[in-house]
């Protein structure tokens, strides 16, 4: 009943033939194929690729060794009921529900369905800034509004705990509903639902972003089960990132399906943007450059991308005036002209295309000669 070539089909992974005979007999009651793997080198090829990732308590430690990138929709199963240790393989696996059979075989059967009928997850966008101030925030903010605007099941998540709350952006710091620090805490499966519901809502759009007292470190758990919450309910979630790679960074940088990293056209923001680089490059498969002016120096957007060897999604000319209008309270790429919205029309349009920058041929002549895309 199983195969080995499906990605969009749920992975699991054990060696124990009683538990996989288990699981096997699970998933056909779910309806469901799924693809096995002994272990966890034959589990890479397709680790991030799946829908949800079920692993066997047996390959637990092999797998924490393994070191493969953190990702959300993971869950552990075991059949002891009595070792309270398996909770402590759950988190070193990064897994966000712990799944022990048979007292645990009814929500099992209807997870594997689910998975199934969602079939490939929807996209995740992070945003993330080269240095402090380079527009990041303004960025992922625009990009959520924008696809909002195209009729775009949208989420906006800020994971940066020292950004002062992406909800201000918006004029929403007093809107009512859940912050990170109501939810930092919660285990296992969230609801997308009733994430969405429970959630302030600037406008139409979902912002789950922090409130004005002390910093708190996110638990990558408390991020796995956002996230995968998300997925099933949005089109778009766009994520503000935090340059500060805890393990909460970590699992959204291993699943966004694109990272972009937001970079001034400046020779020192450059060098800042370089470590930056390093550490989201290590995480995420897909990272691209947007660079924005304006270049007090003369520093070309494509010099930018070549200096920090990653591709060019493109150069934001300046907007003098955007700066006053934020402060006004406007948000940002709601008035659906100018360079910012020009360019998250242009990347939303091109999301889909996996693998290939968002520049074309003569957008980047464009941007390497500084004149930006319009």
């Amino acid at each position: 009943m199983y195969t080995t070539a499906a990605p969009d089909r749920p992975l699991f992974i054990t060696g124990d033939p009683e538990l996989l005979d288990d699981v096997l007999r699970l998933s056909a009651a779910a309806g469901v194929d799924l693809e096995v793997a002994a272990d966890p080198t034959a589990a890479r090829p397709n680790w991030s690729r799946a829908p949800l990732v079920l692993v066997g308590d047996d390959v637990a430690e092999s797998l924490k060794r393994a070191r493969l990138r953190r990702r959300a929709e993971v869950v552990l199963v075991g059949h002891d009921l009595d070792d309270v240790s398996i909770w402590e393989r759950a988190v070193g696996v990064g897994a966000e529900h712990v799944a022990l059979l048979p007292a645990a075989e009814p929500w099992l059967i209807a997870r594997l369905a689910e998975a199934t009928d969602l079939g490939v997850r929807d996209l995740i966008v992070g945003v993330v800034g080269g240095r402090g101030g380079a527009g990041a925030s303004t960025l992922a903010a625009a990009l959520a509004v924008t696809a909002l605007n195209t009729d775009r099941r949208t989420m906006l998540i800020d994971a940066d705990p020292y950004g002062g709350g992406v909800d201000l952006i918006f004029g929403g710091e007093r809107a009512p509903g859940l912050r990170w620090p109501d939810i930092a805490m919660a285990t296992g499966r969230i609801g997308g639902g009733d994430l969405c519901e429970a959630l302030p809502c600037m406008g139409q759009l979902a912002v789950l972003s922090w409130d004005r007292g002390d910093p708190l470190d996110l638990p990558e758990s408390a991020m796995s089960s956002v996230l995968g919450a998300a997925t099933r309910v949005c089109d778009l979630v766009v994520v503000d990132l935090s340059r500060r790679f805890d393990e909460a960074m970590q699992v959204v940088l291993a699943t966004a399906d694109v990272v972009l990293l937001v970079v001034p056209a400046e020779i020192r923001a450059t060098a800042s943007a370089a470590r930056i680089a390093t550490a989201v490059t290590r995480l995420a498969d897909d990272v691209r450059v947007v660079v924005r002016g304006p270049a007090p120096g003369g520093l070309l957007a494509i010099d930018v991308a070549t200096t920090l060897g990653l591709p060019l999604a493109g150069y934001l000319k300046a907007e003098p005036a955007l700066a006053a209008r934020l402060e006004r309270g406007e948000v940002p790429g709601g008035r659906g002209r100018g360079p910012l919205t020009d360019f998250c029309r242009h990347f939303l349009a091109e999301l889909r295309q996996p693998g290939t920058a968002v520049v074309g041929a003569a957008d980047a002549a464009a941007a390497a000669a500084g004149d930006g895309w319009w």
